[in-house]
């Protein structure tokens, strides 16, 4: 088996190409990646269901819009908890959640809530999340389905996600950059 490459912290953007509404100019943040899959989520689907309706505990730590998103089309019975906590890796990282690129960390959402409130500095809900098996995920960045870019820290907690898709296409220093002119529905060009 070849060696794979850790894209853990990295975004996933679906190409135009992509014929998965499930993935339809979707953004995603890859959680965990190795030879064994890789697990992440959609971080531009907020939901009209408020955080408080299904999380009233944590709806106080939820950022803007304090929604809950839906974080890809597997286990949506499920929640994931995203959060920031602010400053350099530490030894002793806050109980309740656990570190996963930089910043960004996973909360335990069974924990309660001010255990964490002092140390979070923004919390994302997330219905369900975004899967593969081993190697499914490098097939489809081989066959164009997605573009594997940086992330940055403010893309998880993006005040205006359904524009997110564009901004970070936008920002590529590559031909990239021209895909976030791509419209909605080519035809009607």
């Amino acid at each position: 088996m070849t060696e794979v490459s850790s894209l853990t912290g990295r975004l996933l953007v679906a190409t135009p190409a992509l014929a998965d509404p499930n993935f339809d100019r979707a953004v995603v943040l890859l959680l965990d990646h190795d030879e064994e899959g890789s697990l992440g989520v959609v971080l531009n689907r907020p939901t009209p269901l408020g955080v408080g309706d299904v999380l009233e505990p944590w709806a106080g730590l939820a950022g803007s819009p304090q929604v809950v998103f839906q974080g890809g089309p597997v286990s949506l019975d499920s929640a994931l908890g995203l959060a920031v906590v602010p400053g350099e890796a530490q030894e002793g990282d806050p109980l309740g959640w656990r570190r996963v690129h930089g910043a960004i960390g996973l909360v335990d959402l069974d924990a309660p809530p001010e255990l964490l409130a002092a140390e979070l500095g923004s919390l994302r809900i997330f219905a369900g999340y975004a899967g593969w098996g081993p190697g499914q995920l490098e097939d489809e960045v081989d066959e164009g389905a997605w573009y594997v870019v940086e992330s940055e820290p403010g893309d998880v907690y993006s005040p205006d996600p359904e524009r997110l898709w564009r901004a970070v296409l936008r920002r590529q220093r590559s031909e990239l950059a021209m895909v976030a002119t791509y419209p909605d529905d080519p035809s009607l060009n």
